[in-house]
Parts: structure tokens; C-alpha cells; sequence
């Protein structure tokens, strides 16, 4: 089940985005993006959504001019292989078709590959590159059905 996240979940949010981007922080010589997030307003805004009793996986979810970002999606490394990102993933596009927004968005670091191909193997493309603050980073898109 997903649900909206709420103040209570905050501190597990930010123990999931830390443990799951940390690996990255290594690899890439720099924190991603979504480790320093400010979770609380996300939630406040009612952007972040999660799964599991824990929780256990999570998703931001930004409604933009024709389009929903997904900021960030993320899980527990403890709970990666069980398809929780995909579900996620796949609730982003129900969440896109029922505000009416008929693209997604996303944007991770060129080092990631194995999300590159994760997001290519969901119907994502390549839209772009970008140096942003330092860290360079894909651009994808999916337009909906």
C-alpha cells in the first residue's frame, strides 16, 4: 500500500535516503542531490508518498506545467529486489494520469548507471545532460499512454 507520507515519517524517510544514496555519495565524489533535500517540506507540501508499515520505500512527486517530476525515489537497501521501486515507479505514472499530466520526469547522476538502465527498461528517455552543481546528470522522460 502506498500512502500519502506524514511528519511522523520524517526521521525514517531521511535514514532510507541516507542509506540508500550513501554508496552513490562515494562513487560519484560528491552527496546526490536528494540526501539534502528538505523532507519536511515536501511532506508538508504532500510531495513525498510511501510504502510499506516501516516505511520502507518512498517517492517525491512534484506536479510541474505538463508534466510530475519525480525528485526522488528511494529504498531501503535492506528491502532492495522485492520490486518496491518498481511500484513506486509505476505509481508515479497513476498518480501522473490522475492529475492529468500526460509526461513524468526524473533526472539522476551519469555514474548511476544501473538506474539509467532500470528508468530505460520502464520506457524513460534520454531528454538530456546537465552539469548541476558539479554533478553531471541525466535527464529522462516518459510520456503516458
Amino acid at each position: 500500500m502506498i500512502r500519502p507520507a506524514t511528519s511522523p515519517d520524517r526521521p525514517r524517510i531521511e535514514e532510507i535516503v541516507e542509506a540508500a544514496y550513501a554508496p552513490w555519495a562515494e562513487l560519484i565524489g560528491a552527496r546526490p542531490i536528494p540526501m539534502d533535500a528538505d523532507y519536511a517540506a515536501f511532506i508538508e507540501a504532500g510531495h513525498v508518498f510511501v510504502t510499506g508499515e516501516g516505511p520502507d520505500g518512498l517517492i517525491v512527486l512534484i506536479p510541474e506545467d505538463g508534466v510530475l517530476l519525480i525528485e526522488n525515489v528511494a529504498v531501503a537497501p535492506d528491502r532492495h529486489g522485492q520490486g518496491i521501486g518498481r511500484t513506486l515507479l509505476s505509481f508515479a505514472e497513476d498518480h501522473a494520469r490522475a492529475l492529468s499530466l500526460p509526461r513524468l520526469r526524473l533526472y539522476t547522476n551519469e555514474l548511476m548507471t544501473r538506474n539509467i538502465a532500470l528508468y530505460t527498461s520502464l520506457g524513460y528517455q534520454e531528454t538530456g545532460r546537465e552539469d548541476i552543481g558539479g554533478r553531471n546528470v541525466v535527464h529522462m522522460a516518459k510520456t503516458l499512454a
